[in-house]
């Protein structure tokens, strides 16, 4: 009962509201709040009054100014970077060295002989010195088949609107008004450049110009070597490259001898086989004991340099990178050469970047939250934005050019691109690779990761063996690879390797929070407090007016609402019926009039007379409006 007395009670004072007038509740808030400006403006004379309120509105409007402007910075959530430099024993990283070569041209040699007899012939008719003596007359003839499906083009862009386009095996080198004789002139007169087409005789082709010949060549062999190898076999590929035995001819960590044993084959569509050193796939990841050239890693490598395919690698070297365990090497982005006939010395620094997540930046703890499937999680790494971009590309390449390049991992059910089952697949792949739109999509929907390690190399040169002991050098390592007393081995193909850190100190790079909830409630209340002399009462406060004048203003809706009704209903029923207050009274009056008109005692007028039936009281009772018929005025 008290619960539902205190309800009632409770109810009863909504209805009433506040009981004050607009004017009296802002007159009540000015007299009694603590904000400077407000009492002095009921307090003072018209004029001061008038200067007050300028001023009070004037400070408001630069306090709601500078509040916008500080949750807009605490909103933009931006971060500062800080350096700290620790000193700790650290994990040696991961080491990958392949041969700039990925097959050995003794292996690969009969899969490519075509292509290099049609790229000799071409040269050959470029750079022959008169015209009549070209290949044309080699026998067995040129497969020609093979070389139209991406042909090496001669282009005069003298006149830009009709260019002059010269097929270098043209039977007919005269035929069209565009066409020109390949002469001693042609190399200096055109420029040449690769023809792609969306197939095989079709007009939708484009050209891709080079400045220079070398690169056209080098460009065009690989998109056609490509289309070859992707037909072959992982395991017939593995077979043709450089094979562990024969590429490390020694190996020392630290003070431990190593071989090429405590190495990780993996394949390299770049640069075939590679070697991973401290890897951590299948064992704990090595401490380095102490910073030096002495406690790293030394390797003697052979690149067998005179087995390189001739027009696919014009470098000859080794390619190595340094990582973190587990992840994926791509060498072609964060590798670096490693040049035959020299011993290198790459002396390490680490790097450590923490970055913080969302909503600070937009990073990746392990990337289960990037929308790109990693196609590089077939060989059990870590995420990486490298390998979320190439895979974005390659799905991109799968669905719209219905297959997969072979540089990259395949999507499950998907074959590699070869000329003979797709023949556009070059033309699709180049506009692919050349599609701004493309790489914004790769770029917007991959992510960095949140840690990541980074190893800064300083790397110094110099020649090995000197012409000293070069032949006792030699002599050693051809004998113990090949146990012959013959030497095989020569500068050319020779490379020696110390990897090492530099000192134990390394840097963290970390992100904090430029702006936190502290900085915001602590900025907004130094701004209130200098504009308006407030505090968070004064705030309070004002929001216990703006509730009053809330709720006087839902209740003088109500009233206008109640009001409107009864209007709308007086207006549908002009002659409503007399209410029961109207009919007592009217009857109150009927009995005084009756004493007077017979003066007559008031118990006599009231009282009726002998056999008059008593009065039919029931006409009396007020009938609902909605039940009134249209004859209830004459009743």
């Amino acid at each position: 009962m008290n619960l539902k007395k205190y309800l009632v009670r409770a109810l009863h004072r909504l209805q009433k509201g506040p009981g004050y007038t607009y004017k009296e509740l802002l007159v009540w808030y000015c007299d009694n709040t603590n904000t400077h400006g407000p009492k002095r403006i009921i307090k003072e004379g018209p004029k001061k009054k008038l200067i007050w309120f300028f001023l009070t509105l004037l400070f408001a409007s630069l306090v709601f100014w500078q509040w916008g402007i500080l949750i807009n910075t605490y909103l933009s959530y931006n971060v500062t970077s800080s350096l700290s430099i620790g000193f700790k024993t650290m994990k040696f990283p991961a080491v990958t060295v392949c041969n700039a070569n990925p097959f050995k041209y003794s292996e690969v040699k009969h899969l490519l002989k075509e292509l290099d007899r049609l790229i000799e012939a071409a040269l050959e008719r470029i750079l022959q010195p008169t015209p009549g003596n070209g290949s044309e007359n080699v026998s067995p003839p040129l497969d020609l088949e093979l070389w139209n499906q991406i042909p090496l083009v001669l282009i005069d862009e003298h006149d830009k609107d009709n260019p002059i386009i010269l097929d270098i095996f043209e039977t007919n080198q005269t035929a069209g008004a565009n066409e020109t004789a390949v002469g001693n002139e042609t190399i200096k007169k055109y420029k040449l450049a690769v023809k792609l087409c969306s197939h095989q005789g079709s007009d939708n082709c484009t050209y891709r110009n080079f400045t220079s010949a070398a690169q056209a060549v080098t460009e065009w062999y690989i998109l056609q070597s490509t289309s070859i190898l992707s037909k072959v076999p992982l395991h017939e590929r593995i077979r043709m490259g450089y094979q562990a035995e024969d590429m490390i001819l020694a190996c020392l960590y630290g003070a431990e001898p190593c071989n090429y044993k405590n190495f990780t084959q993996i394949y390299h569509p770049d640069h075939g086989n590679c070697y991973i050193f401290n890897w951590g796939m299948d064992e704990e990841a090595l401490n380095s004991s102490n910073p030096g050239a002495e406690f790293g890693l030394k390797l003697i490598l052979d690149i067998s340099q005179q087995d390189y395919i001739p027009y696919l690698s014009s470098a000859a070297g080794a390619r190595l990178m340094l990582h973190q365990q587990k992840s994926f090497p791509f060498l072609k982005d964060q590798g670096i050469y490693a040049m035959a006939g020299t011993e290198t010395s790459i002396g390490v620094l680490v790097d450590e970047l923490e970055r913080m997540g969302y909503p600070y930046s937009d990073c990746t703890m392990n990337g289960s939250d990037v929308p790109v499937k990693n196609l590089y999680s077939q060989y059990n790494t870590s995420y990486s934005i490298q390998a979320c971009l190439r895979s974005c590309f390659q799905n991109h390449m799968v669905e719209i050019c219905g297959c997969g390049h072979y540089m990259f991992p395949l999507p499950e059910g998907v074959n590699y691109c070869n000329n003979e089952d797709n023949p556009g697949w070059a033309y699709c792949y180049s506009s692919l690779r050349s599609s701004i739109k493309q790489r914004q999509i790769c770029i917007d929907s991959c992510k960095e990761t949140c840690n990541d390690t980074q190893y800064k190399m300083t790397i110094s040169m110099a020649d090995w063996p000197s012409e000293a002991s070069e032949d006792w050098i030699f002599y050693i390592l051809s004998y113990e690879r090949d146990m012959s007393t013959n030497v095989t081995l020569d500068r050319n193909g020779i490379i020696k390797l110390n990897i090492y850190f530099q000192e134990y100190n390394y840097r963290t790079i970390s992100e904090s929070a430029a702006t936190t909830i502290v900085w915001l409630l602590s900025s907004l209340g130094g701004q209130f407090g200098f504009w308006m002399g407030g505090s968070v009462l004064c705030l309070i406060e004002f929001g216990e007016i703006i509730i009053d004048s809330l709720w006087i203003t839902i209740i003088n809706v109500i009233s206008w609402c109640k009001g409107l009704k009864q209007r709308r209903a007086r207006a549908r029923y002009p002659d409503a019926p007399p209410t029961v207050s109207e009919l007592v009274e009217a009857h109150t009056n009927l009995g005084f009039q009756q004493e007077a008109a017979g003066a007559l005692p008031r118990d006599e007028a009231l009282s009726p007379e002998p056999g008059t039936p008593p009065p039919n009281y029931d006409s009396l009772r007020v009938q609902p409006l909605d039940v009134l018929g249209p004859d209830s005025d004459a009743e």
